[in-house]
């Protein structure tokens, strides 16, 4: 294993011959530069006033000299940790081969590598009967091409999403977010029919488990065949097997077959949002393996590029009814990315990183869930592989009927707060900011692990400490 074996906290070894252009005293100084020039969208920026200069591994070192364990992993995209020395011997392969940088979409040893290595990961049906479209370097970029590309293949141009999904800022995949406070200002809701996803702890219908898992697909098979329902039949359902801005919500796997089901018995393409949950994340090399879906379209962003940008959706060869030049992008053909990524491609595979995330995360899920004995704050822990999260509730406050007591967002900003003074970066997510995410490297170590949850659990302690604000239903404008 590439892993750190040094003591958590601690840079295992520093990337030699950089030395960064901010002294350990100007922390400050960038810090209040950056809030004086940048647009006020930043975001982890506020949450996390830290200001990298060294990384490796799971460890992250600020020019203050103040080391971090690292459990936003750039919200999921180094699965190998930071400076992993698979992925830069491939970037320096390639810069010291004299290969062009800049390509476009044509075709090259690089690029071909890489296919070839994302191909072997693939469900066999995809892989087998499949077509790549490299599209921009992000996510959303990603999205955007799988709601085009169903959208010419069907003539149709309705979209099946879901509460509490994230699928980008872009103009379609905004439309397709759940979250209203970030889309109703961009005009992104046409053609959109928004489904209730099973979330167990606040189920939509009250009941909870398989039976609210059971209502989902059956009101959205029946919102399908309802001839007077007002849905359209739409181009394609889009769908993540884990939630990841939404709170960490995994799909229950029948309720994923069920989705699979009912698309292909009314020719609707199924399209897997995999950019978070991809290469490994949550114990399975793709989520959709978890349940045996084999989806029309996956996307694929974050740690298919090894850390660096890269974005495609690999999508079944009957859905190819696009002309060239349909879709297209001047940064489609990042060789560097294409290395990188082809080099985590095959680590993760051949060290079987995905089962090394599925015990860690097993391990992890059930010490957060112990925590929740000694912590009334923590309503809910759930997650999949590597892939965590904990909801944060007022147990000061009045429970609903189902005796689910309301979120906490102040409490979770504060956790956030406690964690980083304790050298721990985590991110919130969830309906109202609430829910704290942990996305470590596949490549954490057992030592790792227990040190974050020892540093989570100080948080959790020193945060309860301060009195919550007098609890009422949060709205998303109160996220931090």
């Amino acid at each position: 294993m590439a892993a750190t074996s040094s003591a958590p906290g601690q840079l295992a070894d520093t990337a030699g011959g950089y030395d960064p252009p901010a002294a350990a005293g100007s922390a400050a100084s960038i810090l209040r530069r950056q809030a004086q020039r940048e647009s006020s969208a930043r975001t982890y920026a506020r949450s996390l006033p830290v200001v990298p200069v060294r990384a490796r591994g799971m460890t992250v070192e600020g020019a203050d000299g103040t080391r971090y364990l690292d459990c936003l992993s750039g919200a999921g995209t180094l699965a190998l940790g930071h400076n992993h020395p698979v992925v830069l011997e491939a970037v320096r392969r390639v810069l010291d081969s004299g290969a062009p940088l800049h390509v476009l979409d044509m075709a090259t040893p690089v690029k071909d590598d890489f296919t070839t290595a994302l191909f072997e990961t693939l469900p066999k049906p995809l892989a087998e009967h499949g077509r790549i479209q490299f599209c921009g370097p992000a996510g959303t970029d990603a999205v955007e091409a799988a709601i085009k590309l169903t959208r010419i293949a069907t003539g149709r141009a309705g979209l099946l999403a879901f509460s509490g999904a994230y699928h980008g800022m872009t103009s379609a995949a905004l439309a397709a977010t759940g979250d209203t406070a970030v889309r109703a200002p961009a005009g992104a809701d046409t053609a959109i029919t928004r489904l209730p996803f099973p979330y167990d702890y606040r189920c939509p219908f009250g009941v909870g488990g398989e039976r609210g898992a059971q209502l989902s697909a059956r009101l959205t098979a029946g919102m399908l065949d309802d001839p007077k329902g007002g849905v359209p039949r739409p181009a394609a359902m889009l769908v993540e097997p884990v939630q990841g801005e939404g709170g960490v919500i995994p799909a229950p796997d029948d309720w994923m077959r069920a989705m699979r089901r009912i698309t292909r018995e009314r020719g609707v393409p199924l399209v897997a949002d995999e950019v978070q949950t991809g290469v490994g994340r949550t114990g399975a090399f793709w989520a959709v393996e978890h349940s045996g879906v084999v989806p029309d379209v996956m996307v694929l962003s974050k740690a298919v590029g090894g850390s660096l940008p890269l974005a495609v959706i690999v999508y079944h060869e009957e859905l190819d009814a696009w002309e060239p030049g349909a879709h297209a992008g001047t940064f489609r053909g990042n060789q560097l990315a294409m290395a990188a990524g082809a080099a985590t491609l095959r680590y993760v595979r051949q060290h079987a990183l995905h089962e090394r995330a599925e015990e860690v995360g097993a391990r992890m899920l059930s010490r957060l869930r112990g925590l929740a004995a000694h912590h009334p704050c923590i309503g809910d822990v759930r997650g999949r592989g590597l892939m965590l999260g904990v909801e944060l509730v007022d147990p000061s406050a009045e429970p609903d009927d189902r005796g689910t007591l309301p979120a906490a967002p102040h409490l979770a900003d504060r956790v956030r707060q406690e964690a980083l003074r304790r050298g721990l970066i985590i991110e919130l997510g969830g309906r109202y900011g609430a829910v704290v995410r942990l996305l470590p490297p596949l490549t954490i170590t057992d030592e790792q692990a227990e040190a974050v949850l020892d540093r989570l659990a100080d948080a959790l302690t020193a945060a309860s400490r301060v009195p919550v604000p007098p609890s009422r239903t949060p709205h998303p404008a109160d996220r931090p």
